[in-house]
């Protein structure tokens, strides 16, 4: 099967949502071409609002669209779902108990030309420490399907971490998702790669692949939410296992790599734990997605060797 670009699918998904569902609706910050949901403003005009370069005004709307009993999907470049409008989005959804799904595209190295001034390296860190915010990074197109639908039913606030691009499926069509809970898409009794979002999953699933043929039986984790964390599938594997690379598509500070060492520490576990993603003193920079994954070690061969390393004691 063909890769499908994830903006369509979400755009796709939020269409077909609507069709039963008056509440749904779309704010955008002048970036409908780039989030893919034009089809959403084509069938649904009445329930597409384009805000313009304002990105504080962008969540101020969709919060009044949420208290006036509405359901809306606002989107805008991750950097800028973050940085720019984050106390909007901490006191007008989050604190306000509304119910507002904010979506970040573009996360990370997936920027790639847009250039460090885009490249959000510390979003997940920001919207962690928001109190009840639920963060979702879907692996896959199915995944996101999932994810768009349990934002709306759930309630409260979310924050979607969104790559626009392609991305192969790994899940069956109808596989079964819940926040707070893991997949365990491959087994290992040696190492654990878990790994958050599109990019990541699918470089832990190399690495494992190629440690497989050097003996080494690496297990990989798909974390799907960083918030709430499946804080049992990790205590356990990192139990039976000793040894945890996290894997990420953003700074080792503050994200997933922080999360698992906050717990295993908390919880006392005795495991080695390594961190992919970009360094902590590190800003983002122009190229292509593929030279900007290596540039910040974020491929299946720096994971595998971290691995690796752990699995030798180095």
């Amino acid at each position: 099967m063909a890769d499908r670009e994830m903006r369509a699918v979400y755009a796709q998904t939020l269409t077909a949502l609507a069709a039963s569902d008056p509440r749904i609706c779309v704010v955008e910050a002048d970036l409908a071409r780039a989030t893919g949901t034009g089809p959403f403003a084509k069938a649904y005009p009445d329930r597409f609002f384009n805000v313009g370069v304002a990105e504080a005004n962008l969540v101020g709307v969709a919060s009044g669209l949420s208290a006036a009993g509405k359901r809306p999907f606002a989107a805008t470049f991750a950097c800028f779902a973050s940085r720019r409008a984050y106390d909007q989005f901490f006191l007008s959804a989050n604190y306000a108990g509304l119910e507002v799904v904010l979506v970040g595209t573009d996360p990370g190295v997936t920027a790639a030309f847009n250039g460090g001034t885009h490249m959000p390296l510390e979003d997940l860190a920001l919207m962690r420490v928001i109190p009840r915010l639920v963060i979702v990074e879907p692996a896959d197109p199915v995944s996101l399907e999932a994810a768009v639908k349990l934002a709306l039913d759930r309630g409260g606030c979310t924050y979607l971490r969104l790559q626009r691009k392609p991305a192969p499926e790994i899940y069956g069509p109808g596989e079964p998702f819940e926040f707070g809970k893991a997949k365990l898409l491959r087994p290992g009794k040696d190492v654990v790669l878990a790994a958050l979002g599109a990019l990541m999953v699918g470089e832990a699933r190399k690495a494992a692949e190629s440690l497989a043929t050097e003996g080494i039986d690496a297990a990989v984790l798909d974390v799907f939410t960083l918030a709430p964390l499946d804080r049992a599938i990790l205590l356990d594997l990192a139990r039976k296992t000793g040894r945890m690379v996290t894997c990420e598509n953003h700074r080792v500070t503050g994200g997933l790599g922080s999360a698992v060492a906050e717990l295993l520490a908390e919880e006392g576990v005795p495991a080695r734990l390594a961190r992919i993603g970009a360094g902590a003193d590190e800003f983002g920079e122009v190229g292509t997605q593929d030279w900007l994954a290596e540039r910040f070690r974020l491929t299946a061969p720096h994971i595998a060797a971290a691995a690796r390393r752990l699995v030798k004691g180095e």
